[in-house]
């Protein structure tokens, strides 16, 4: 299944989705949030699904398909050639950083170049959203924490991230700047997450194009390794890394202006599109 959320008469509602059938779960679950995956209701859904008794929706406005996740957590470098075309050295353990929940939006939103930022960047990723809780899991047995994945723009102001000192935080966590989904797609309809095509264009030309393949450390590593130094909880996302392709690596880099338009994909997980806007507050 895919699971979504939607903005309808300003309240945002729970959705899923079956092939190209969208439904309204609003009747039946209060969001999906931290409490949605604490109490499984992945389960429940199912059996409404099964019980035929859903109303459909066309046309969806998506919102981002979680509310308020406990943790975004990124790996950076992850992709050889982006650690490349960044001039640094392919990392010899998991890179980690973290976005603020509060960058989260929808998946077709505006993305806000923000006060002052001169090298605004995007970075197309794989997401994984955790189902239970995961503390010193083995690689072996980190898969079964999985819930599914999402289509995430980990979108970074790299003056921010790279000529400020301290951590990448900063320049990653900028309101807008994690548009998601417009799907948590359940993990049993991902036959191999490993192996999948990701994708961006600006503009209309596409500019990145790669495969999960080519990770550096795969979901498994990933997830094993994150649990040795937190406690990972459901409904947690994890932004595996972005392929080669982003403006920083191009000679001489590019960065994103009012007006330019990112489009992005990954084979299964739905496709978002943001068009960049300048930031017009004080």
């Amino acid at each position: 299944m895919k699971l979504f959320r939607y903005r309808q008469d300003n309240q945002v509602l729970p959705g899923v989705s079956v092939g190209d059938v969208h439904y309204d779960l609003s009747q039946h679950i209060k969001d999906i949030d931290r409490d949605f995956f604490d109490h499984n209701k992945v389960k429940e859904v199912q059996s409404l699904l099964d019980s035929q008794s859903l109303k459909t929706i066309t046309n969806p406005e998506f919102d981002a398909p979680i509310y308020r996740p406990g943790k975004i957590i990124c790996i950076g470098l992850n992709y050889r050639k982006h650690a490349e075309e960044s001039g640094m050295e392919v990392p010899k353990e998991p890179v980690v950083f973290f976005k603020a929940t509060s960058s989260l939006c929808g998946p077709n939103d505006d993305v806000v170049i923000p006060k002052g930022s001169q090298k605004s960047d995007w970075e197309v990723e794989l997401a994984v959203v955790i189902g239970k809780t995961a503390s010193y899991v083995s690689e072996a047995d980190a898969m079964n924490y999985v819930l599914g994945y999402a289509l995430h723009n980990d979108v970074s102001e790299r003056a921010f991230q790279l000529e400020r000192g301290g951590q990448w935080v900063k320049g990653k966590s900028c309101d807008t700047f994690a548009p998601l989904g417009p799907y948590i797609v359940t993990a049993d309809e991902v036959a191999d997450p490993h192996n999948l095509n990701l994708w961006l264009k600006l503009n209309g030309k596409k500019i990145q194009d790669g495969y999960t393949s080519d990770f550096v450390f795969d979901i498994p590593t990933v997830i094993s390794y994150l649990s040795q130094f937190m406690t990972l909880e459901p409904g947690d996302i994890i932004s595996t890394g972005t392929p080669a392709g982003v403006g920083l690596g191009f000679n001489p880099p590019v960065y994103l202006k009012p007006g330019d338009v990112m489009e992005l994909g990954i084979d299964g997980l739905g496709t978002s599109k943001q068009t960049a806007v300048a930031y017009s507050g004080q």
